[in-house]
């Protein structure tokens, strides 16, 4: 990694600002920044990651935020950007920590609201809804929320006004000059800023590897206009992000054109059509929505489906309804399948599979034109450096990669290259007028949630998963007398996820006799520490299986005395 130029100068950081990414750097997940300066911190964002296929029975990845507890009588509150799970989900779990203001717009702050319903938190949690254009001074930070796109709605970059200038975080956005609700991106605002002077600009990276600028929303409505016209005889299913409103909004317009019924499914696409509707993000024709109930009353034809699951996730709708596990929806030959989404890297095969399971069901599935990202190219990252004039640019919410290409766009539109700095999730960044460095490292990671278990399942307790999920278990079990060590019952031998025990009678008859034999020699020795006679005989039957299989199976002997 480039490494940030250290300059001489105060590295304690007094009278500087500090940043301090505390997530979402090395993954698009997880994103949590703090900014603090002397005795006020704020945090912007406080998003949770998704497992990965190596943490086995993990549920989510919520930030590691030490630190802040560390300085917990400075914090003034979260400022949320927007309402996706990768900038909202971890808000639930880090507010029973650290119980501050909650300070986003209309949309962001109804979907966050939901979350604190679940997790009884609504009593306890101070919340805001901003404006957009309006700020909100918290400690010695003002912060001014601007308007900007996504691909989901009331998305606000941040003007942070500190005592050493202004940072700009622009959070998610893309620039859509015809979004299909409300207002296009305040790139005026963004102009003025640059007027005045900007320290530092951090940018969304996820783009940053694509050249050109991206598309419209309302591009996306043109080619469900004409698959709908093709396939009049037919009934459609829509996979989608249950955030993307728009989308929604998009595919009950044209369903509602061609005189189609539309059944939202998926729990989290009813909650977010829910929240929207109630709040006029969305507006359905009346007598559009039907329920899922009511689906068998009306002809395929006159029907389209909008449901969770375009990244092949396991429980989602689409999913179960490929799997024929889904008790309401069945697919049928003819049926298509419109998958509304790009995969977020890492689960192409998810949605490949699924794509098969429907293609064997006859469905005829269409992946082509249906979906425009909702983050900014190099083109639209080009224009808010214009506009801005950052003196330092750190980009940020992206893998190395797409940093690394953001960086590289900065230099190329007049940000020096000293300048451009990549950072890593934990370090401490030190800004004033004239510097801009590392000067420290902070605690930061990824908790581990499973099931209501938060933190108590380590890199530990996930090496004993993934071992017991490659090479199985061996359970040893035998009885010894209290005081004499007699050998009362045993020892027995039960395994799972080893071998096929009827078909290894021999094998595991012969590990019998190994670990008796181990026994013996303990007991003949007079061993009575009864770890030293665990260790042995584990040692002795995991040189036999390793001879015989090549394979490392968990063993596990218990001794019970009587």
């Amino acid at each position: 990694m480039t490494a940030p130029v250290r300059r001489p100068g105060k590295k304690d950081g007094k009278g500087k600002l500090k940043i301090i990414p505390l997530g979402g750097l090395e993954q698009i997940g997880m994103n949590i920044t703090a900014f603090e300066y002397e005795d006020s911190i704020i945090v912007v964002d406080c998003g949770l990651a998704f497992p990965g296929d190596d943490m086995l029975g993990i549920d989510l990845v919520i930030p590691d935020v030490t630190y802040l507890k560390q300085n917990f009588d400075k914090v003034k509150g979260f400022v949320i950007t927007h309402g996706h799970e990768d900038h909202i989900g971890a808000l639930p779990y880090i507010l029973q920590q650290l119980n501050v203001p909650v300070y986003g717009t209309k949309l962001t702050i109804a979907l966050i609201e939901h979350k604190l319903k679940e997790h009884n938190l609504m009593k306890n949690t101070k919340r805001k809804v901003m404006k957009h254009g309006q700020s909100v001074s918290l400690g010695s930070f003002r912060v001014e929320f601007i308007k900007t796109n996504h691909s989901i709605q009331d998305a606000a970059a941040l003007a942070i006004f500190s005592p050493v200038g202004t940072v700009i975080h622009t959070g998610d956005f893309k620039i859509d000059y015809t979004p299909v609700f409300g207002d296009s991106i305040d790139l005026q605002r963004f102009a003025e800023l640059g007027k005045k002077g900007v320290l530092a600009l951090l940018a969304d990276s996820t783009n940053a590897t694509r050249p050109g600028f991206t598309m419209s929303e309302r591009t996306v409505g043109k080619t469900f206009d004409s698959i709908f016209s093709e396939h009049v005889n037919q009934r459609i299913i829509v996979a989608t992000f249950a955030s993307n409103v728009d989308r929604v909004q998009q595919i009950v317009n044209t369903a509602y054109k061609y005189g189609r019924k539309v059944v939202v499914e998926g729990r989290s696409m009813v909650t977010v059509m829910e929240i929207a509707s109630e709040h006029g993000y969305i507006k359905v024709p009346e007598g559009t929505l039907i329920d899922i109930e009511n689906l068998k009353n009306y002809p395929p034809e006159k029907t389209v489906l909008i449901t969770t699951g375009s990244q092949g996730e396991s429980m989602a709708a689409l999913s179960r309804m490929a799997a024929s596990i889904h008790k309401k929806v069945s697919i049928m030959p003819g049926d298509v399948v419109i998958l509304s989404s790009t995969p977020i890297p890492g689960n192409e095969k998810a949605v490949s599979n699924v794509v098969n399971e429907l293609s064997m069901k006859g469905a005829q599935v269409i992946c082509q034109d249906t979906h425009v990202s909702g983050h900014a190219c190099q083109e639209d990252l080009k224009l808010i450096y214009s506009l801005i004039h950052p003196k330092f640019a750190i980009p940020v919410h992206g893998e190395y990669r797409h940093r690394m290409a953001q960086k590289e766009l900065a230099e190329f539109m007049g940000v020096p290259k000293d300048n451009a700095i990549l950072v890593s999730s934990g370090d401490v960044v030190a800004l004033d007028e004239d510097s801009c460095e590392v000067i420290d490292h902070v605690a930061c990671g990824g908790i581990l949630v499973d099931g209501l278990g938060v933190g108590d399942v380590g890199n530990i307790v996930l090496r004993d998963r993934q071992n017991l999920a490659q090479n199985g278990i061996i359970v040893v079990v035998l009885t010894l007398e209290k005081h004499s060590n007699q050998l009362l019952a045993g020892p027995d031998i039960v395994s799972r996820g080893f071998v096929y025990v009827r078909e290894s009678e021999d094998l595991l008859e012969e590990a019998h006799g190994v670990v008796s034999d181990a026994l013996q020699d303990c007991l003949d020795r007079h061993v009575s520490d009864w770890g030293k006679i665990k260790n042995i005989m584990k040692d002795s039957l995991s040189d036999f299986l390793w001879k015989r299989m090549k394979r490392n199976p968990v063993i596990l002997p218990i001794i019970m005395e009587v």
